[in-house]
């Protein structure tokens, strides 16, 4: 059997990771399992991309689509073309693709119009909220996947309200989080670690590159202003993202205790979460890994398709409403931040459930 797997920003390295090392492993049994690897080019800052595959211990891409930035609909089309040559040359049984980036959606489409089988790992999140791009690439890969690989029990439900028969749906837990336990141990301090000489449990972490949060100039800096108003002068660690980075590069201000540097590495932004006294963020993907670390996570946002997190882990939702985020300081500097709990099948062990799923539904030997 072969598959082609996808990855083509960020969020996708650490999904895809634990699924190829658990390929990895049913091949040294003697499967018949066979994967070529697919990088599209999405992310394409040295930080966001090759870094990743290094620290991971991810194989490199076979091949490299190389689409990089452009708008919506340009990237889309660029993905689209150069995956439909790729695919041409290289045939498989399966495309396998993670998340819900621009990647996901496109390499979705030309698979199931060459007639292949897609499999979607992290399947059925929704957050309702169709301004966020993620979440029209979420409702058109689901509408055209084979095998839906899903995180939680919410997602499975989702999926069950569209229609789609138990027997597509699998269960398996976050392979996100399978990366994370794992490298866990290996975890290291930054340099902005000793250069701010920061404390465990003495600073924050902040990520935003939402449009809603970032966008708009003064939106932008008043949330900032905020933010670093109600952290008692607590350092404010800003990893900015590089699309984020070039409109703070137009604004004019200066917060003491707001310190913006460039994309971090798995290991090392990791290592900030978790010695974090919080974070802030409008990723959903940090949200899951902050839950999993315990540390109080604070959402920029109004909706989230990681429910979990919420309802049993660390995070809160507090979009940009002052009201909503001055509470939620003075919880966290009372010390009466919720305790949080692992959201089912989070243990490390997704990736081995998905593959045994794979063997199964295609009856390999």
């Amino acid at each position: 059997m072969n598959i082609t797997i996808i990855a083509g920003a960020r969020p996708n390295f650490m999904k895809i990771a634990p699924i190829i090392e658990a390929i990895e492993k049913k091949i040294r049994l003697g499967f018949d399992l066979h994967y070529r690897l697919v990088h599209t080019g999405q992310h394409y800052d040295n930080n966001l991309s090759d870094t990743f595959f290094k620290e991971l211990d991810i194989p490199f891409p076979d091949i490299n689509l190389n689409v990089k930035s452009g708008t919506q609909a340009e990237q889309t089309a660029a993905i689209m073309i150069e995956f439909e040559k790729e695919l041409e040359q290289n045939t498989c049984d399966l495309v396998l693709v993670v998340g819900d980036v621009t990647s996901t959606m496109a390499c979705t489409i030309v698979a199931k119009k060459e007639g292949i089988k897609v499999a979607h790992v992290e399947a059925g999140i929704r957050s309702g909220d169709m301004t966020m791009p993620e979440e029209i690439n979420r409702i058109v890969t689901d509408s055209l996947t084979d095998l839906f690989f899903t995180t939680s029990i919410h997602a499975n439900e989702n999926l069950k309200r569209l229609g789609i028969p138990d027997n597509q749906i699998f269960f398996v837990g976050n392979v996100m989080i399978d990366t994370l336990l794992k490298h866990s141990s290996r975890l290291n301090p930054p340099k902005i670690w000793k250069e701010l000489n920061l404390q465990k449990r003495k600073y924050f972490v902040l990520t935003l590159h939402r449009p809603s949060n970032v966008d708009e100039e003064e939106q932008f800096v008043t949330l900032l202003n905020l933010i670093t108003s109600l952290t008692k002068d607590f350092h404010i660690i800003f990893p900015a993202h590089p699309r984020t980075r070039k409109i703070l590069e137009t604004l004019n201000f200066n917060f003491k205790n707001l310190h913006f540097i460039s994309p971090l590495g798995y290991l090392e932004f990791n290592y900030l979460v978790k010695n974090a006294l919080g974070v802030l963020t409008d990723s959903g993907g940090i949200t899951e890994e902050a839950t999993v670390m315990n540390v109080p996570c604070i959402t920029l946002r109004d909706t989230t398709e990681r429910p979990e997190t919420c309802a049993i882990g660390t995070n809160i939702l507090v979009g940009n409403n002052p009201e909503k985020i001055d509470e939620a300081f003075k919880t966290l500097f009372s010390g009466h931040w919720k305790q949080g709990q692992i959201p089912e099948l989070w243990d490390g062990q997704s990736a081995e459930r998905i593959v045994n799923h794979l063997i199964e539904i295609f009856k390999l030997k």
